[in-house]
Parts: C-alpha cells; structure tokens; sequence
C-alpha cells in the first residue's frame, strides 16, 4: 500500500510531504489490530489509556527529539512566551502566539475565517453538489448527537469544512464567524486516531469520537450572516480535554461558551490538550462559498493523499491553512 500523505500549502501553492508521528503504530492499530483484536482495539481508544498516552508523550521533559521536532516546526517569533520557558511537550503544544500580528483577520463582514492552523478539506451533504461525498467522515445524525432532531434538520443538506491538526500546530480553536451561540453541549464518544490512514479505516471516525458543538446564530445584530453554523471540536488520541477559554481581547479574560453568548469573529475559543485533532464547520445550504483555492485544491490528480483511498479512486487533497484566514464567502 502506497503510505505517503500529501497537500497544498496554500501560501505558496508547494506540494508538500506529510510525516506522521508513530504512523506504523497507528497503521498497525487501525487494520490488524482493529480487524483480529476487537476487545484490545477497544481499550486503545479508551479515554483511559489516551490519557496515560498523553501524560508518557507530553508530560515528561524535553528530549532531543522533542527539540528537534520544535526546532523544525516553529518560528518562535511567533510565540508570547521565549523558547526557554517550554520545558514539556504539552507547554509547547497549548503554547501561544501573538495571532492578531502573525496571523491577521480580515475585517470584512462577508468573510468566513478558519478555526485553525490545520489541513483542510471541503465538501457537500447535498446529492447533487459537485462538492458531494458520500458518507464518510462522518454521519450527520451521530455527529451532531442523535436526539438533536432539529439541528440534524438544518443541516441535513449542509456545506461542510474539516480542519485537521498535526501535533506541530498551533492549538487554539478560533471563532470562525460572528454571531449568537444559540446550543452548546458536549457528545460522548472515543477516543480515535486523526491520522489520514486510520479516518479511511474506520468509517464514520468524527462522530465516533468525543465532541463539543456550538450552534451559532449568525442572522444577528453585527453576525456574519450566513445562517446557522455548528462548528464542532472533535477529540483525538491523546487528546484528553477541550478547555473552552473564549476571549475577546487576545488571551485575557477567557470564559466558558454559554447560550445566548455573542462571539466575535477570529478570537480564541479553545483549546486542545494537547496532540493533534480536528474541527468541523458545518454550514446552511446555499448560504456561503467555499474559497476558489481550496476548491480547485480539492480534486488535484497530482498530489498524493491518503484521504483519496475508498472514495473510488476520486482524489481528496487537503489545502494547509492558517487561523483566521478567509475560507468561505457569505452569499448575498
């Protein structure tokens, strides 16, 4: 089987190659192990053992490879804090950077922004949508939980974003839009690989795991107004905590979300602890337009990614994007 994982890094337009921390452990888990040990596949994706993972990776001192990871992966000019004051993995991970310098928002009203510093993917629930795919990240009614009727409702022919996180990223989770929460609960599930292998190995993975959604009303005073928007934060291995920390004014004051709680497009929101994981934005129908970018992105045939596997030879590229970038137009 042909392993390698490419995308787009939307900055220069470079085909870039993916490499993927423990990525013959994570292979072994999600094929032979998932196929001939169902009971010990179980307990690997457990709350339990993803917290004693996460405490062994990230819990312990830096060590040359930890420094050589930082050292390749990171400006710390970006960075609040200086470099000599991260003595763990998990300091590094829930690090944070001077966003409204390094990562600038876009102030038009119009604008969709991501969530994150991630590897996108775009996409449709609507038949005849040539952005359709078919049941395979995830299922609309588990995704959202199955007694939420009437979001599942609203977003049955929904536009769909999915952020995916690698353990280099910064992790914080901005607001992509402005507007009223309008429902905020949290899904219970487990706790699974994001690793592109083991999303086309298990279907339905994002509404397998643990997951927090935000319902936000954006047909309000100053909202982006594109409709409803569920944007959800899914858990991963070794992702034991998703800290809601919303702030107005760069990282001071942090609250929980809370209904009827207006959010102010491209602040923090929240954060994983720590690793890597995934956001997805959930859209109303005919009420956005995806970037022309990651459109034209999407299908390349000369890129090689995972994510093209068991869509019937179809190709799926991921476009790398930075937090608070544009990633979606309001249709007026």
């Amino acid at each position: 089987m042909n392993v390698s994982h490419q995308y787009i890094e939307r900055a220069t337009g470079q085909i870039l190659d993916e490499r993927f921390l423990g990525d013959r452990l994570i292979r072994m888990i999600y094929s032979p192990v998932r196929e001939n040990a169902p009971a010990l596949f179980n307990l690997l994706t457990s709350a339990r053992v993803s917290t004693l993972l996460a405490a062994a990776n990230y819990d312990i001192p830096l060590r040359g490879f930890h420094k050589r990871f930082i050292r390749d992966h990171r400006d710390w000019s970006e960075c609040l804090e200086p470099e000599e004051v991260v003595k763990t993995p998990r300091a590094y991970f829930q690090r944070k950077i001077k966003y409204w310098e390094c990562r600038p928002l876009d102030g038009h009203p119009d604008v969709v922004t991501s969530p994150a510093d991630s590897r996108v993917i775009v996409g449709s629930l609507e038949d005849h949508s040539i952005l359709f795919i078919k049941r395979k990240f995830f299922c609309l009614e588990e995704l959202l939980g199955l007694d939420k009727h009437l979001w599942v409702d609203v977003f049955r022919d929904a536009d769909f974003a999915v952020f995916r996180l690698t353990p280099d990223k910064y992790h914080y989770n901005h607001t992509p839009v402005s507007g009223k929460v309008v429902d905020f609960y949290v899904v219970p599930g487990g706790y699974h690989s994001c690793n592109p292998s083991a999303v086309m190995a298990l279907a339905d993975m994002y509404s397998k795991n643990k997951r927090v959604v935000t319902i936000i009303d954006t047909d309000v005073l100053n909202g982006t107004r594109i409709g409803l928007v569920a944007m959800i934060e899914v858990v991963a291995l070794m992702i034991g905590d998703i800290a809601q920390c919303y702030s107005q004014y760069r990282y001071e004051s942090p609250r929980r979300i809370n209904k009827e709680m207006f959010l102010e497009k491209g602040v923090p929101k929240s954060l994983f602890r720590p690793g890597s994981s995934t956001v997805i934005l959930l859209f109303e129908k005919e009420r956005m337009q995806f970037s022309s970018d990651l459109l034209s992105n999407l299908h390349r045939q000369d890129v090689k990614s995972r994510l093209s596997q068991g869509l019937a030879g179809k190709p799926l590229v991921e476009t790398d994007v930075e937090v608070r970038s544009e990633i979606a137009l309001a249709l007026r």
